[in-house]
């Protein structure tokens, strides 16, 4: 058994994905995990450990069924959660729906759902449950809609003391996760 001590990120960039190019970055669900690699990179006490970066790139270019998503389920394997940044400009593509389906259906990964569009956990809720507006963005994914009664999910604002918070609840770990159902930070 491998050491699940990684954060899976998901999120939506145009395919094909290209990370040094402009289009990527301008994609806000890309800018929001490069805004988590940036509060890594200036405090390393900052909770968040990339699976992305504990196997080796590869290229858009390559062949999706021997490279692509083998390294994807690698990376999802050392996991000990799914962050999917969902907003607006979601799409479901075929990596994200790989994603998201081999960790929950798979691996029972729990998903800490971070919505970019969002800076406090009041600007999810409406009579504290969460908005319609926040639902409806679910429909983006259909594999995450029909499975997210699976695993925890825990839904949470752009906001950096609540992701830091998130990070550290062991409750949305593989290992010592809650009973599924919606939580709200």
């Amino acid at each position: 058994m491998s050491y699940k001590n990684g954060n899976y990120c998901a999120f939506y960039v145009a395919e094909p994905f290209h990370e040094s190019a402009l289009g990527a970055h301008a994609t806000k669900d890309f800018v929001s995990y490069n805004l988590l690699r940036t509060w890594k990179g200036s405090d390393s006490s900052f909770p968040f450990n990339d699976s992305h970066s504990k196997t080796y790139s590869v290229r858009d270019g390559s062949n999706w069924e021997s490279t692509l998503r083998p390294r994807l389920r690698e990376r999802l394997r050392t996991s000990k959660n799914v962050i999917l940044f969902l907003s607006e400009r979601t799409v479901s593509s075929r990596a994200l729906g790989e994603e998201i389906d081999y960790g929950i259906n798979s691996l029972g990964l729990p998903i800490i759902i971070i919505y970019p569009d969002y800076a406090i956990k009041e600007s999810l809720l409406q009579n504290g449950s969460l908005k319609n507006e926040i639902k409806n963005l679910w429909d983006k994914l259909p594999i995450l809609r029909d499975s997210m009664n699976k695993v925890p999910t825990l839904h949470v604002p752009m906001n950096k003391a609540l992701i830091i918070t998130a990070l550290q609840n062991d409750g949305f770990m593989v290992n010592t996760k809650k009973m599924p159902d919606v939580y709200v930070y």
